[in-house]
């Protein structure tokens, strides 16, 4: 049915642009009364294989700009078993390296649909980092989800919960409400344009610092270890006496006395870690779908929850734009 079917384009975006876990599949009002189109636009294929590609501004990911604010692009190949499982692979370019490729990605998700209003999906990726950029930009590591999917017919909402994991693990849980329509077909019934403007909260453990002084430095995300410096003052004091006299001969006497004291104060920073909200993000994608041809721009606006002094900021306007060609 044409969840499935966008599914399948979504799981391609995800593991391209790492949005897995926070790009939700394109919904109807309703599941079952647009099974039709989908068996239509797949040909009741049991297989299936997609090439996609495509820019953006700002790759973020579960809070951070992993692209360290570069804008990106990304190639990636899918293929799909009886419109439920995908395997998905990509290389993703970064403006400002010299790499071809930054980093790769493998998904492999499943999704199933019980009824016109319940559907499930689970996936797992592997991020695999070019040896020469890891201490630029990140370590490789895995990520895997569950989601949980309803159909409000006005509204479809997405509940998933994931685990990270890297050097150490760390869960996310993400709360994603959007609205799909489509215009009437056009160009003799063979194209249509769709929207799917949806709403994101990301909640996982945010850090506080605070000082002895109970002042709060900074909220973080977890995977970024702020660095906390103390401050000293110090003071010390010293005198020295001293005479002589002298000709082609004769002697120099002289004496010094001095003393220094040093004092060092710290500041002491108590850590810790909770869970809460760490971000809202919104998104507006519009395809331009064919049968066999989907090009979508997708505007955003990232809302991060932390303090931005201490950490490379996420907020602001990103922007991605994708085509998606079926092979069969």
């Amino acid at each position: 049915m044409f969840r499935n079917g966008r599914t399948l384009i979504t799981a391609m975006c995800a593991a391209a642009l790492l949005y897995a876990q926070q790009e939700t599949a394109a919904q109807p009002d309703s599941l079952s009364s647009v099974s039709a189109v989908n068996d239509k636009k797949t040909e009741a294929g049991i297989h299936s294989l997609i090439a996609g590609a495509g820019y953006g501004n700002n790759l973020v990911y579960l809070g951070s700009t992993i692209s360290e604010d570069q804008p990106y692009g990304y190639a990636a190949l899918s293929y799909g078993y009886k419109n439920s499982m995908y395997l998905t692979l990509a290389a993703i370019h970064l403006a400002g390296q010299d790499s071809p490729a930054a980093f790769y990605t493998g998904t492999l998700s499943f999704s199933h649909t019980f009824n016109s209003w319940f559907d499930i999906s689970l996936s797992g990726s592997r991020y695999h980092v070019n040896p020469s950029l890891r201490e630029i930009l990140f370590d490789n590591f895995w990520y895997g989800d569950a989601t949980l999917g309803i159909d409000w017919r006005i509204l479809y909402t997405k509940i998933s919960a994931g685990m990270l994991s890297m050097d150490q693990s760390s869960s996310y849980y993400q709360l994603k409400n959007s609205r799909y329509f489509a215009t009437p077909s056009f160009f003799n019934k063979k194209a249509y344009l769709s929207f799917d403007p949806w709403v994101n909260l990301l909640f996982g453990n945010v850090s506080t610092i605070e000082t002895d002084t109970n002042t709060v430095v900074t909220v973080t995300y977890p995977f970024y270890n702020p660095v906390v410096s103390g401050n000293g003052q110090g003071a010390g004091n010293g005198s020295g006496q001293g005479s002589g006299t002298g000709s082609t001969s004769g002697t120099t006497t002289g004496s010094t006395t001095g003393s220094t004291t040093t004092t060092q104060t710290y500041t002491t920073s108590v850590l810790s870690t909770k869970f809460g909200l760490m971000e809202i993000d919104f998104g507006l994608p519009v395809a331009f779908n064919l049968k066999n041809l989907t090009i979508e721009a997708e505007p955003g606006y990232i809302l991060p929850m932390f303090d931005q002094d201490y950490y490379p900021a996420t907020k602001g306007f990103v922007f991605t734009l994708s085509c998606y060609i079926r092979f069969f």
